[in-house]
């Protein structure tokens, strides 16, 4: 890995002693991997695999403002336990989050920094790297508070968003030949039913290639009138495949997904609060989507609002769980560590049910980002905010986290 450095320490202190201590600190780097560094000027710092500020001592400060008008996100402050070098890179790095910039104090042991230099030049791999997530239909009615800016979520996350309408996944479905289709699924239900919906499966698949999509979000209650069926099955084979595939044309949702199984490796259920007891500090979350390998076993019914269609009642793990959901404005976000109590049965919810035990749900009634959020089985709170807390989410940028 070709590393740029760019060193800027303050003219009181002596130039010599800190070269030798900024060479000691490269060359043990330097020992434990492929890492080559390179003293590096403004005008050719960002020509190589990775570029790191060089703090090199106390009073630094202003020669970066000097220089921060060329210089662009992410920062990355490599600094030293002498000469006050860290002092300076926390008086930087404040400044720079006060700005809302992307950076980060690269400090502790040379292992430490090896192996942190390592994940981000493999995050800097994928940052320029766009992908593709598709939008069948527009947001459902009354999602009135998950409207996402198409340009923002491109610049700033490299997400394109693919608007599809939904004749044309209707037009794929009216086509669609499933002679051989498997999905790998026993469904023991109405045949007429599960035909359709295998259907409809097959149409999101052929749109998931069409457009080279990472997943998809579907405003599936247009299809009860137009073809009367649901895209409940279709949404759940693709978490399945690690194909992102929410609904009610859910974007945030949909984008929060997509994170977690960047994050995790694994699929989401996507749900909504039914219920709170807010003496108990627990909430019941349901929707008629859940992943078939986040069941333990499953029921096949009819999607609950409509009850047409095919959908499915899992039996989720009584485990720990992570709930996490990105606010619109593609910034903000929520995330909790909770327990799955128990599964539920009742006939006036959403198909799969489970009641989770949560430290705090104040949340969820002072200041909730919509109404769907995800559940991951596991912790990963602490996963989640190293990334989140340093603005180091584009969501495409790292592999998923062993």
């Amino acid at each position: 890995m070709k590393i740029a450095v760019l060193p800027i320490k303050s003219s009181l202190h002596d130039g010599v002693y800190i070269n030798e201590e900024t060479k000691k600190l490269l060359n043990e780097i330097e020992s434990l991997g492929d890492y080559s560094f390179r003293l590096s000027n403004q005008s050719d710092f960002y020509n190589d695999d990775l570029s790191v500020i060089l703090v090199q001592s106390g009073g630094s400060e202003g020669h970066f403002l000097k220089m921060e008008q060329n210089l662009k996100e992410p920062f990355y402050l490599l600094t030293y336990g002498s000469n006050n070098s860290l002092a300076a890179s926390m008086e930087i790095l404040s400044y720079l989050q006060n700005k809302n910039k992307l950076a980060e104090i690269l400090h502790g042991s040379p292992k430490y920094i090896a192996s942190r230099l390592s994940d981000l030049e493999k995050q800097q791999k994928q940052i320029n790297k766009t992908v593709n997530l598709g939008v069948v239909g527009k947001p459902s009615d009354w999602l009135i508070a998950s409207n996402v800016d198409y340009d923002k979520c491109l610049k700033e996350l490299n997400i394109n968003l693919v608007n599809i309408s939904i004749d044309e996944l209707i037009s794929e479905y009216k086509c669609a030949n499933i002679t051989g289709y498997e999905e790998n699924t026993k469904l023991d239900f109405d045949k007429s039913e599960v035909v359709e919906s295998k259907k409809l499966s097959k149409a999101l698949e052929i749109l998931i290639n069409k457009y080279e999509l990472k997943g998809l979000t579907l405003r599936c209650f247009d299809l009860l009138g137009k073809i009367h069926t649901t895209g409940c099955l279709g949404l759940s084979l693709l978490n399945r495949n690690k194909i992102i595939g929410t609904c009610e044309g859910d974007i945030p949702a949909m984008l929060s997904m997509y994170f977690l199984n960047k994050i995790t490796g694994q699929p989401g259920f996507q749900a909504n609060p039914s219920r709170i007891d807010t003496d108990k500090n627990e909430i019941v979350f349901a929707h008629c989507t859940v992943p078939l390998d986040m069941a333990k076993n499953y029921e096949v019914m009819t999607h609950y609002e409509s009850g047409i269609g095919v959908a499915l009642r899992g039996k989720m793990e009584e485990t720990d769980i992570t709930i996490f959901k990105l606010s619109n404005n593609l910034k903000d976000y929520y995330v909790a560590e909770g327990t799955i109590t128990e599964n539920l049965r009742e006939k006036n919810l959403c198909r799969t049910q489970i009641n989770i035990k949560l430290e705090d749900v104040t949340y969820f009634l002072t200041s909730p980002y919509g109404n769907h959020h995800i559940i991951v089985y596991g912790k990963h709170k602490d996963k989640i905010n190293r990334y989140m807390m340093n603005k180091d989410y584009l969501f495409d940028q790292f592999e998923a986290i062993k």
